[in-house]
C-alpha cells in the first residue's frame, strides 16, 4: 500500500483511507468487523471515523461506529498497526456545550472518543466542521493541549473552505501552536471546486489533503441509470443526507457525464470505481482518499485503483466529465 507524507509534516499515511461512517447502521457490527479484517488483510491500515457516526443514525446510536472499531482493535490486538483518525463537532448528547469547537466541547469529546475506541490516543484528531461561534484561537489552543497531553498526535480539520483554513493557519502561527496539519474536503470527478483555492493553499502551506466522497456517494460506480429511482439503503436514500446527495449528483447532466466516461473506462477493461479513485489520487496535492464499503469484497476495486495507469484518452475522458457539467453556486457551510 502506497504511503505519503501528510503535507510538510512527519506523519506518514496510506494513500487510501477506510471510511467507517456506515458502521453500526447500514452495516451491522459483524459485517463491519469483516470489512475491517479485509482491509487489514489488504494492508489498508488508515481508518477514519467520527464521534457523530454512524451517519444517519439517531442520538441513541451516536458513537456506535467508534465503539465498533474499538472492539475490533481490542479483539485483534492491532492498535499499534493502525493510523487512527476521528473527529469532533456535531452534538453527541443533549444539553449545553454539546457541539461545536469550544474548549469545553473539545475536551469532553476527545475523552469520550478515546473511551469508545479503547485507546489512549488517536493519531489524527479533526474538527468535523468550522464553528463561527467560537474564536479560532480558542479552538486551536484546546487542540494543542490535547496534543501536549498525548491524547492526539496531530490535529486537522474537515469541511473548511479555503478562507477558513487560511484564517486558522494564520492564527496558529500568531499564537505559536502547530495547528491543522490536514484538511478533509469533498472531491471527485464530478466535484472539483477545491482546485480553485483550497488545494493551492494546501500545497503552498504544506497541509495534507484527505479527500472524502471520491465516488460521489457511489454515483461514480456507474451502477445508476438515467430515470432510475433512488434505491433504499443507499447514500441517496439516507434519512440525514439523502436529499443533499440527490441535489449534488442525481441530475441529468451528471448521469450523462458518468455514462460517457463509463464507455471509455469499460472499453479498456477497467472498473469505474478503480478509475474514479485513481484519478483523485493522481491529482497534485492529494495525500489520501477515503473509501468506503458495505461488503468486504467491495474493497478490491478500490485497492485496484493503485494499479490504474492513465493514457491521454482516459485522462481527457475524466476531464470531460467535470467540464461537461453546468456550473452551480458554491454550497456555503457544510461542503
Amino acid at each position: 500500500m502506497e504511503r505519503r507524507r501528510m503535507g510538510r509534516y512527519g506523519l506518514e499515511v496510506q494513500s487510501l483511507c477506510l471510511g467507517t461512517m456506515t458502521f453500526g447502521l447500514q452495516v451491522d457490527e459483524p459485517a463491519s468487523h469483516d470489512i475491517l479484517d479485509k482491509a487489514f488483510e489488504l494492508d489498508l491500515r488508515f481508518l477514519d471515523t467520527a464521534d457523530a457516526y454512524p451517519m444517519g443514525g439517531g442520538r441513541d446510536q451516536t458513537g456506535d461506529t467508534e465503539a465498533i472499531i474499538g472492539r475490533w482493535m481490542k479483539a485483534r490486538g492491532n492498535r499499534q498497526d493502525i493510523v487512527l483518525a476521528t473527529k469532533c463537532f456535531a452534538p453527541t448528547r443533549r444539553g449545553p456545550n454539546a457541539w461545536g469547537l469550544s474548549r469545553q466541547h473539545i475536551m469532553e469529546a476527545i475523552d469520550a472518543s478515546l473511551t469508545r475506541l479503547g485507546t489512549d490516543h488517536v493519531d489524527l484528531y479533526q474538527a468535523h466542521g468550522f464553528d463561527p461561534n467560537t474564536p479560532i484561537e480558542e479552538t486551536l489552543r484546546a487542540f494543542e493541549d490535547i496534543v501536549r497531553a498525548g491524547k492526539a498526535r496531530y490535529v486537522g480539520c474537515s469541511n473548511y473552505p479555503a478562507w477558513r483554513l487560511g484564517e486558522a493557519l494564520r492564527a496558529a502561527e500568531r499564537i505559536g501552536v502547530t495547528g491543522y496539519v490536514s484538511v478533509q474536503p469533498r472531491y471527485n470527478l464530478l466535484y472539483r471546486d477545491i482546485e480553485v483555492e483550497l488545494l493551492p493553499l494546501c500545497q503552498d502551506q504544506g497541509v495534507g489533503v484527505i479527500v472524502y466522497n471520491p465516488l460521489a456517494g457511489g454515483f461514480l460506480s456507474g451502477k445508476y441509470k438515467p430515470g432510475q429511482g433512488v434505491e433504499a439503503g443507499t447514500r441517496f436514500a439516507d434519512n440525514l443526507g439523502g436529499q443533499r446527495y440527490q441535489g449534488r449528483y442525481w441530475q441529468e447532466s451528471h448521469f450523462h457525464a458518468v455514462e460517457t466516461l463509463k464507455a471509455v473506462v469499460e472499453a479498456r477493461g477497467l472498473n469505474m470505481v478503480s478509475v474514479a479513485v485513481a484519478w483523485v489520487l493522481a491529482q497534485p496535492g492529494i495525500t489520501s482518499a477515503i473509501i468506503g464499503a458495505s461488503r468486504p469484497e467491495q474493497l478490491d476495486a478500490n485497492v485496484a485503483a493503485l494499479e490504474v495507469e492513465f493514457d491521454s484518452e482516459l485522462t481527457e475522458a475524466c476531464e470531460a466529465a467535470w467540464w461537461s457539467l453546468p456550473r452551480r453556486p458554491v454550497e456555503e457551510g457544510y461542503r
